[in-house]
């Protein structure tokens, strides 16, 4: 899905809604646990219950690697499921990888290939060498850490150096060295605000994925005032506030309206460049 498809994915749905399929086992409603395959069992109904209200799914791998081979082949079930039955959805491996160039290539191999995922996140503190790997499959996408949601973002993206620019700065301009805006995404907290002004100026074109609306607080209106652009240029993630909205067997039901909701705000929003 290059960016022009997923812009028009985006009008036509009136959503830019991702859904995190971050499954903890100890989370899911107790009746699947009676499923030969609970995780994938719960995030099928979930799956269900809504690709028709968002362009994209994440699931993040610490919750399934966490389980062994169990949870390797829930991943690829839900992953070959998403394929196999709304191939209009994005895939999002959130895998976090980077490291030396064979490595990264390995991990590349990983997903790209072995995998049906359609982009991976990448650390990208490593350097070019760790990153340009996974630039090397045609069609695919490579989203970068820039600024994130959490607390520690302050302990090193938001340092700045002798010039006054900051690291997560630094990382937006030297990326656009290895790729442009048709294969390189970059992740931007929601918690973030304003900075998503100023990661605008470097990186006015670039699609951003944005974790930390909903459970982590980021305010969905915030994001788009500063960080919307021509071809909307978000994808606006929300995890446990959809998937555990409700611990009853009604779990899918409430999933469903969590993310009904949230694509009726988004929709208000895209007026904003209809």
């Amino acid at each position: 899905m290059n960016r022009e498809q997923l812009f028009e994915n985006i009008k036509r749905k009136q959503s830019f809604l991702c859904v995190g399929l971050d499954t903890d086992i100890k989370k899911i409603p107790q009746h699947l646990l009676q499923d030969d395959d609970p995780i994938f069992a719960f995030n099928k109904a979930i799956i269900d219950a809504t690709a028709d209200l968002c362009i994209a799914y994440k699931p993040n791998l610490a919750f399934y690697e966490c389980m062994g081979v169990k949870g390797w082949v829930a991943f690829e079930k839900t992953v070959n499921y998403i394929n196999d039955n709304y191939p209009d959805q994005l895939i999002i491996a959130d895998a976090k990888r980077g490291d030396i160039g064979n490595t990264s290539a390995m991990y590349a191999r990983c997903f790209f290939e072995e995998g049906r995922v359609d982009a991976v996140t990448v650390a990208p503190y490593m350097g070019e060498d760790s990153v340009k790997p996974f630039l090397g499959y045609e069609g695919k996408w490579v989203i970068l850490l820039a600024l994130t949601s959490n607390k520690g973002s302050h302990d090193f993206q938001l340092t700045t150096d002798t010039e006054g620019e900051r690291l997560f700065e630094k990382v937006l301009r030297k990326s656009q060295e290895w790729a442009d805006a048709d294969q390189l995404m970059y992740v931007v907290g929601a918690t973030q605000g304003k900075a998503f002004e100023d990661i605008r100026k470097i990186v006015p074109h670039h699609f951003l994925l944005v974790p930390g609306v909903g459970a982590q607080g980021g305010s969905l209106e915030e994001v788009c005032k500063y960080g919307m652009n021509s071809q909307c240029g978000l994808i606006v993630n929300s995890s446990r506030s959809i998937i555990y909205a409700d611990n009853t067997p009604a779990f899918a039901e409430a999933a469903r309206q969590a993310s009904k909701d949230l694509q009726q705000q988004m929709a208000k929003q895209l007026l904003e460049i209809a």
